[in-house]
């Protein structure tokens, strides 16, 4: 089956080579690669030769913002290590490559027997920690060989993954290389039981700590602030696609909502001035151009704003269910916002958990969004779902402290 595997590793290649001649992402996977151990040995060459690496790997994005209390708090407690993060995905370490909480952000190799070697030995990383869904054969042998303590955090395990299944001894022998696994739900855990998978903890996940962080921090927005003040009925739409905006419109207008808050999932200027476009009877303003207290609604038109813009809600509508599934919930839950969202969002094991502790609604065209904004207008409702998803951050924090307990003993 290894064979099978490498074989597979080197088609891809094969593969993402010929389409970075026209795709401009694989480009960016293909040039991030190049000369990679020249540049790694380059990077460990400065270090003191008595510094220890905590080597950190995250496939794009969403995994990294998993990962990041853990490195935080590892960089707060043992300034003295380097931290190495990596990245599969362009974006991910486009965005990232800049974090300042790293010692080296850099591209993972191709998981090619030579290139695995090669990595660990240039690096010689003291302990690893792969982020979520990150199984990379030849990596996480090369790591037990070495007998280099590895990690896995904040997964979740399905039953339809291959690890499970009759073929599922190759994925199993990943699963060993791990010193521990540090899932997000119990039904996690007896599944991997099942397979006699034992080092195993419960311990939630990590984004919980990163969002109820910012939560306690967010300061005060300039622009937003004096746009809402005095409205006590505010809907935050976060990362919306055109599907989830053609419900939104006459839901809102129906509705006794005061001011909405508008974060499109693609902020370019022509989707931003079509929004605008569509609601300029009600009166709007674009967050860029300041504050326009008349207007009812306020396009967000940049990045990075939104998850500490929900300070500002009462209700938060969340893009992308009409489509190929929901983003972050995780963001208003922390507010305490009960949460809208469309039907695809069986992926994320916190929506579902919102939904089903009442804390969050399904809706699947206009008039069963009309009908959830009018039963949020009845105060014990609306308290009521509130304390359904807060509650469900509090079961699920810690998860950070519990990964810090194990690296703590590697550390010292």
């Amino acid at each position: 089956m290894l064979l099978v595997y490498n074989l597979f590793i080197y088609g891809y290649l094969a593969i993402i080579n010929i389409a970075a001649l026209f795709h401009p992402k694989a480009r960016l996977w293909v040039a991030g690669r190049k000369n990679w151990r020249n540049r790694l040995q380059t990077a460990v060459k400065a270090w003191d030769e008595a510094s220890k690496v905590c080597w950190f790997h995250a496939a794009s994005l969403g995994e990294f913002e998993q990962g990041r209390p853990v490195i935080e708090a590892f960089r707060s407690e043992n300034p003295e290590w380097k931290i190495v993060l990596t990245f599969f995905s362009p974006s991910g370490f486009e965005i990232r490559k800049n974090y300042p909480h790293a010692d080296l952000i850099c591209y993972l190799p191709a998981d090619t027997i030579t290139n695995a070697h090669d990595f660990l030995d240039i690096l010689q990383p003291n302990v690893a920690v792969f982020v979520k869904y990150e199984f990379w054969a030849n990596f996480l042998y090369a790591l037990k060989k070495n007998g280099t303590p590895t990690l896995l955090i904040s997964a979740v395990f399905r039953p339809g993954q291959p690890f499970f299944k009759w073929y599922g001894p190759f994925w199993r022998k990943m699963l060993q290389a791990f010193h521990q696994l540090y899932v997000q739900d119990s039904q996690s855990a007896q599944l991997l039981q099942s397979i006699d998978i034992k080092q195993v903890t419960v311990a939630g996940d990590t984004r919980v700590d990163r969002v109820m962080a910012i939560a306690r921090q967010v300061p005060e927005n300039p622009v937003v602030g004096p746009f809402v003040v005095g409205s006590n009925q505010v809907l935050v739409v976060g990362s919306s696609w055109i599907q989830d905006e053609e419900m939104l419109y006459p839901a809102v207008q129906s509705s006794s909502l005061e001011k909405v808050l508008i974060a499109p999932h693609e902020p370019s200027a022509n989707n931003v001035d079509r929004i605008c476009r569509q609601v300029a009877a009600e009166g709007v303003s674009k967050y860029s151009q300041g504050s326009a207290t008349d207007a009812k609604w306020m396009v967000i038109d940049n990045i990075g704003l939104l998850n500490t813009l929900y300070r500002y809600g009462h209700i938060a509508y969340i893009g992308g269910g009409l489509g190929r599934g929901i983003h972050n919930t995780l963001e208003p839950a922390a507010f305490g916002l009960p949460i809208i969202f469309g039907p695809k969002y069986h992926k994320f094991e916190e929506a579902r958990q919102f939904v089903a502790r009442g804390g969050a609604f399904v809706v699947q065209n206009a008039t069963e969004l009309s009908a959830v904004l009018k039963q949020l207008e009845d105060e014990q409702f609306y308290q009521k779902a509130s304390q359904a998803v807060l509650s469900y951050l509090k079961e699920n924090s810690g998860a950070t402290e519990k990964v810090m307990c194990f690296l703590r003993q590697v550390a010292n």
